[in-house]
């Protein structure tokens, strides 16, 4: 049910992915491979109103369309704001039942989504047969396998999936002249929101010890509530590294992080957009699948991950997570040095 599509000379797509910066910023390359199949294709994509930026820095798209804003209309009014994209196919990569009820009503002609969601068995006319859950391939490729009806069939191995970001249209950084062009300008961003397994405290202390401070300038960036936790736990013992909590939006932290030479964090957007800015990004995971580097890992032709090298099922139902802590401060300082 998946066969090919034979689309227009500029055929006009959407890329439905209504999740998160990570999970976005791994869609980017497929966006790349689709702009060398079709050159003079419109990629038009949907996605949650502050990734916006995010979609803003690509050179593949053409459009944003903002779901949150789409949402509240009347569904007669998000019919016509379907049709009027004139869209010859629409990829569900993040699935989800509303637009793939919209895309069907709009009569959007190939409407692509995984065979293991049972709407897209009512909704989508084109069923690509995998799950995610299970799949050794990464997040970026997985993404790619879902375009097999756009004829684009091969999965690209991680380093041609970086040479196809676009993500090249980087806002230029306003604000006051934080970096220091002696040193190491070195982003840590501890919290997740949530989203990852984390490392603890004591961890990120230790790094900030024992980095050396006459070649490290330290920045810490989250969100104000993240900040209220990070000021408590982090800063409280290191006055000297910057504290950014709450005090950018998407848009100036991808301007921010251009600006710096790396960045270490957890399994969270910004990891993701370091690595797709070329700059040092170190990943700090789990060994537990689905979460696992071989997943989620930054692609970037300056990042790396460090995990356990096992299979860990322990921490699996647990909030904390002794494998992605059993990972050393001194293992990251060895990747920033080398």
């Amino acid at each position: 049910m998946a066969g090919t599509i034979k689309l227009s000379p500029k055929p006009s797509l959407i890329i439905s992915r209504t999740d998160n910066i990570g999970d976005v910023m791994l869609t980017l390359p497929l966006t790349g491979l689709i702009k060398k199949k079709y050159p003079d294709a419109t990629i038009i994509f949907l996605g949650k109103k502050y990734i916006r930026p995010i979609i803003e820095c690509c050179e593949h798209i053409d459009k944003f369309v903002d779901w949150d804003e789409v949402s509240k209309l009347p569904q007669e009014d998000q019919l016509s704001l379907f049709k009027s994209l004139n869209a010859e196919a629409i990829l569900h990569i993040f699935p989800h039942p509303e637009i793939a009820s919209l895309a069907y009503k709009a009569r959007i002609p190939n409407r692509i989504g995984t065979s293991h969601r049972s709407y897209h068995w009512l909704y989508c006319n084109k069923l690509v047969n995998f799950t995610r859950k299970k799949s050794d391939l990464h997040e970026a490729q997985l993404n790619v396998k879902l375009a097999e009806p756009l004829d684009i069939k091969d999965i690209p191995a991680l380093e041609e999936l970086n040479a196809n970001y676009g993500f090249t249209k980087i806002p230029k950084w306003t604000g006051a002249e934080l970096t220091d062009k002696g040193k190491f300008n070195l982003v840590l961003h501890p919290k997740s929101r949530g989203s990852a397994r984390e490392w603890e405290w004591k961890n990120w202390n230790e790094l900030a010890t024992i980095l050396p401070k006459e070649k490290f300038k330290l920045f810490v960036t989250g969100t104000e509530n993240e900040g209220v936790e990070i000021r408590k736990n982090l800063l409280g013992q290191h006055p000297e590294v910057t504290d950014l909590t709450g005090k950018m939006d998407l848009g100036q932290l991808i301007a921010f992080i251009n600006m710096c030479d790396g960045l270490v964090a957890c399994s969270t957007g910004p990891l993701h957009i370091a690595a797709a800015l070329g700059k040092i990004a170190i990943g700090l995971y789990p060994s537990i699948r689905p979460m696992h580097p071989g997943r989620w890992a930054p692609i970037g032709s300056h990042a790396a991950f460090l995990a356990l090298e096992k299979e860990c099922t322990d921490c699996k139902k647990k909030t904390f997570c002794s494998c992605i802590n059993s990972l050393r401060a001194e293992q990251v300082k060895a990747l920033l040095l080398r």
